[in-house]
């Protein structure tokens, strides 16, 4: 694959690097509201994630492109998608998939248990891996985080973009919240594509713990090396908003309780008519990017109170 440097532009805001194409056509901030769809358990999440899959699979001809969620909101779905892979029933569905990640910590060894992609692993067991069409993770063990973050962007962009963008939801200070990892007053914009972000002790924190919640063995050394990561890596606006269909799944508010006052928030927030005004309120609490786009579904759980 040749990456081409020159079709991205790079941004710079307060240390936050964000890597954009660049486009003529003008963005309108249209908030579509979002309708949350309670399920009674984390299992019937992840039936209801997958069937999202299977509709987009019948709907559409090749290949299909999908961002994993990491965390605790996906663990339904990959785990029954790791069941589907020990069969043959779903064997040419699953040849169709190219997988992608859609954040990570840097710098960090690529086998470090508390990276996203040793998670998927997992869960989602070998013969996921054997039979999907390609994965494709955001490389933390190199020298040059920003090449190697456009050389992701380039294949994500020569395959045709996102057709399921799997996402969470996760708190903030505040009562704000972050999508991906776009992180609340981090600048990024409706054209960003992908970020680069600098990391904090909290957050750090709060991967380490989620990853221990969700049953992960974490060694001493892994621990430390996690520590020490300075950056996020993490899809933009752009490409959330440029994928054909958006999945969100909120499912672990007993063990995270902020969620239910920060996912409130982005609830029952109105996005300005304003431009300037809604920039300041995307860029104050990224959750609210969910609100733009036209084809959502949110996944939640009775404990989140809507």
């Amino acid at each position: 694959m040749t990456v081409n440097h020159s079709s991205f532009t790079r941004d710079e805001n307060n240390s936050n690097v964000w890597l954009s194409q660049n486009s003529d056509q003008e963005f309108k901030y249209t908030d579509q509201g979002i309708s949350p769809i309670v399920l009674e358990s984390e299992a019937e999440v992840g039936k209801a994630m997958l069937n999202e899959l299977y509709s987009t699979a019948a709907a559409k001809e090749g290949d299909i492109n999908i961002a994993l969620l990491g965390g605790r909101g996906a663990q339904e779905l990959h785990r029954l998608l790791g069941e589907i892979a020990k069969g043959t029933e779903q064997d040419a569905l699953l040849a169709r998939l190219n997988v992608f990640t859609q954040d990570a910590l840097a710098p960090m060894g690529m086998k470090n248990g508390l990276s996203f992609v040793r998670d998927f692993e997992r869960i989602l067991g070998d013969d996921f891996f054997k039979k999907i069409k390609s994965f494709t993770p955001m490389r933390t063990d190199t020298e040059d985080i920003e090449s190697s973050l456009i050389g992701y962007l380039t294949k994500l962009e020569e395959l045709g973009g996102l057709d399921i963008f799997f996402i969470g939801h996760g708190p903030e200070q505040n009562q704000a919240s972050h999508l991906a990892y776009i992180k609340p007053f981090s600048g990024a914009l409706n054209h960003h594509v992908a970020g680069i972000i600098p990391i904090s002790s909290t957050i750090l924190e709060h991967h380490i713990n989620k990853f221990k919640a969700g049953g992960s063995i974490i060694s001493e050394s892994d621990e430390k090396e996690c520590r020490s990561a300075k950056y996020i890596l993490t899809l933009g606006p752009a490409a959330i908003l440029g994928a054909k269909k958006i999945v969100q799944s909120v499912v672990d508010a007993d063990s995270a309780p902020a969620k239910i006052q920060t996912y409130a928030n982005v609830l029952n927030t109105r996005i300005s008519a304003d431009k300037e005004e809604a920039m300041q309120q995307l860029n104050a609490n990224p959750g609210l990017w969910i609100r733009l786009h036209t084809n959502t579904k949110s996944f939640v759980l009775p404990n989140l109170g809507v």
